[in-house]
């Protein structure tokens, strides 16, 4: 089988520019499918927070220019090759030379003109994508313009597009005035069938109606989003697409994360809980936590806030910590309530309790490797990364059932001696704290213990499966 010419694009990727999980998606899946036999390209702006080293790097190729409404702006395109992977930078100074990625008045411009930019790059360069897979609302105007602005255009008459919806949350909703101002369409964009949302204009809904498949990230997450509690609005659209929409749980890049090769651990190991231990003592010294091996650690690395679960600490941490031998080591931050509480908890048991309100890479994956549990109980989590890191370093996730939460953890059964964590289905605090229980109470038990590790070295998530899902997706969309 001949090996398809794949171009993703997205708004930030591994190692140039993160601030979430998009990046770590777009950072290795193009890896994968490049191992599969694929031709895997990527194309990003060129922010201004890509660091020096990176910038160096790039070889200038070409440069154009790109039609928004009257304005006609500049674009230059440069590159680079990483692991084997081209990846294409759009540089714009005022547009991309900003001190954040996101959160500006003009973020409707600023997209307008990367897919055109895209589009644009598309017709000059000397290799030709027989498939756009672009990832969320910040690319969604390709599969509108594709079947808009260059339907006539012979370099894209056989080009098929994948739209890939990682938080359906945010959609990229705008005013109409964008439609006509900056995308040159007309008022036939603005109705159900185009990209009318509500009065405004919605990236994402012009994504889901223009493309030729659409997929997310966890097969629960593509059923949940076509309810109306987790559709945001577009729950109606998405059932109408159903049968080209598809769910594919990520994967993490097990090479990046193994804990055997993990240069941030003060210990290495694989499948050795005696040599997992090493690290919880060595983090407990470095902490100012009694250091003791028999104490049950509860890890949790996440961004603060309402989404993954934290209203649920908040109504349980006080009878957690007064009644149960346990640590509980938090690293994020976030929302200022949820920072607050988690430093109140500390000041109240501070040989429990240790709030750590920063994020630091190398810190995370210390905890990671340290912590017994991995607590996460997300309202909704289209497919989650924190949990899979987990089961990577054998740290046992204690999740609720939502999202790529519940396609990727299952509740261990001490009859069966099947399950590679602690699940609970209700978005109920006391729920949660049985669970959380549920788990020290086996933590106790070192043979049950023992049999639940064993099974998480079986259930690992590297990104080959998640590859091989998506090739069969761009094949389908060929046919």
């Amino acid at each position: 089988m001949i090996g398809l010419n794949i171009l993703m694009t997205g708004s930030e990727c591994t190692p140039f520019i993160k601030t979430g999980g998009l990046a770590d998606v777009l950072g290795s899946l193009p890896e994968a499918l490049r191992d599969e036999g694929e031709d895997v390209r990527v194309v990003l702006p060129k922010y201004q927070e890509i660091s020096e080293e990176w910038k160096l790097q790039m070889q200038p190729l070409f440069q154009m220019n790109v039609t928004l409404g009257w304005r006609n702006q500049y674009a230059g395109i440069e590159m680079i090759e990483h692991n084997g992977v081209t990846i294409y930078f759009i540089d714009n100074e005022y547009y991309f030379k900003r001190s954040n990625l996101y959160g500006y008045g003009d973020e409707a411009e600023r997209f307008v003109f990367f897919n055109r930019a895209v589009m644009e790059m598309i017709k000059q360069l000397e290799w030709t994508p027989d498939v756009i897979h672009c990832h969320d609302w910040q690319s969604g105007l390709i599969p509108v313009f594709l079947h808009t602005h260059y339907k006539d255009d012979p370099v894209f008459e056989h080009m098929k597009t994948v739209f890939t919806i990682h938080n359906l949350k945010y959609q990229g909703i705008f005013s109409d005035e964008v439609l006509y101002d900056l995308m040159e369409m007309d008022e036939r964009m603005m109705s159900p069938e185009g990209l009318e949302f509500y009065g405004d204009i919605n990236f994402m809904k012009g994504a889901l109606n223009f493309a030729d498949r659409i997929t997310t990230v966890s097969e629960t997450y593509a059923k949940e989003i076509q309810t109306p509690y987790y559709g945001e609005n577009l729950d109606g659209v998405l059932r109408s697409k159903a049968d080209r929409l598809i769910g594919i749980v990520n994967g993490i890049n097990v090479n990046d994360y193994d804990p055997l090769k993990d240069e941030a651990l003060a210990f290495s190991y694989r499948s050795s809980l005696t040599k997992k231990c090493h690290n919880k003592l060595w983090l407990q010294k470095h902490l100012g936590l009694p250091v003791r091996s028999d104490v049950p650690m509860i890890g949790i690395v996440s961004r603060l806030v309402e989404q993954k679960g934290f209203d649920l600490i908040a109504r349980i941490i006080d009878e957690l910590l007064d009644t149960e031998d346990i640590q509980l080591v938090v690293l994020g931050t976030g929302d200022n309530d949820y920072e607050q509480m988690f430093e109140w908890a500390q000041g109240k048991y501070p040989e429990k309790m240790s709030a750590n309100i920063l994020f630091s890479e190398s810190f995370s994956r210390q905890v990671y490797a340290a912590s017994d549990m991995f607590l996460m109980p997300s309202r909704f989590e289209p497919c989650g990364i924190g949990q899979l890191i987990a089961l990577r370093y054998l740290s046992v996730p204690i999740v609720r059932e939502t999202g790529g939460l519940a396609d990727t953890v299952h509740s261990y059964n001490e009859q069966t001696g099947d399950g590679n964590g602690f699940t609970f289905t209700n978005y109920n605090a006391h729920d949660m704290l049985f669970t959380i229980r549920r788990s020290l109470e086996l933590y106790q038990d070192k043979e049950s213990w023992e049999s639940l590790i064993k099974n998480i070295t079986k259930s690992q998530f590297p990104w080959k499966y998640s590859a091989n899902r998506y090739r069969e997706v761009y094949t389908e969309t060929m046919e």
